[in-house]
C-alpha cells in the first residue's frame, strides 16, 4: 500500500496544491495501468459531488498529472501519468480497450507508430486505441 507522502508529492511536483479532495481523487484513480471515467470515479468516492470531481480532472490535465483516452465508448477515461511524463507527442503510448468488459489500459511500453504528415499538417494530439479481449475477458471466453 502506498502511503499519503506519495500522493502528495505527485500533486506537489505537478505544482497541484495538494488538499483532501485531490488527495482523495488522486488515490481512487492510481489503479496501475488500467483507466478511470467520470462515471466511475463518481462511484468510487459517493461523497464528492460531480462537479468537484469534473473540477479536479480539469486541474489535474492543465498540470498534466493525467491524460485522458477517447477510446470510443462515448466516455473519456483517464490516467496518472508517471513523473517523468510530460505529455507530450513522443510520450504517447498505445491503449487497449476491452470490448467485453469496456475496461481501457494504458500499455506504457508501446509506444504510438510515428507517422509522416503532409506538409502543412501539423501533429498536436495522438489517440492510439487497440481493440479487443484482455486477458480475463480472453480466459473467460476459453472457459465459456
Amino acid at each position: 500500500m502506498v502511503n499519503e507522502e506519495y500522493y502528495i508529492e505527485k500533486l506537489k511536483h505537478r505544482g497541484i496544491k495538494p488538499t483532501a479532495t485531490r488527495l482523495l481523487i488522486l488515490r481512487a484513480m492510481c489503479r496501475g495501468d488500467e483507466t478511470v471515467s467520470l462515471p466511475q470515479l463518481e462511484r468510487l468516492l459517493p461523497t464528492v459531488d460531480k462537479s468537484t470531481i469534473s473540477r479536479t480532472l480539469s486541474t489535474f490535465l492543465l498540470n498534466k498529472l493525467i491524460h485522458a483516452v477517447d477510446d470510443g465508448s462515448g466516455s473519456l477515461k483517464y490516467n496518472v501519468c508517471g513523473d517523468d511524463c510530460d505529455c507530450v507527442i513522443e510520450h504517447e503510448h498505445t491503449h487497449f480497450y476491452c470490448e467485453c468488459c469496456q475496461r481501457t489500459f494504458c500499455l506504457k511500453h508501446i509506444h504510438v507508430p510515428v507517422v509522416q504528415l503532409p506538409d502543412g499538417f501539423t501533429l498536436r494530439n495522438i489517440n492510439y486505441v487497440i481493440k479487443g479481449l484482455c486477458p480475463e475477458c480472453t480466459e473467460k471466453s476459453r472457459r465459456g
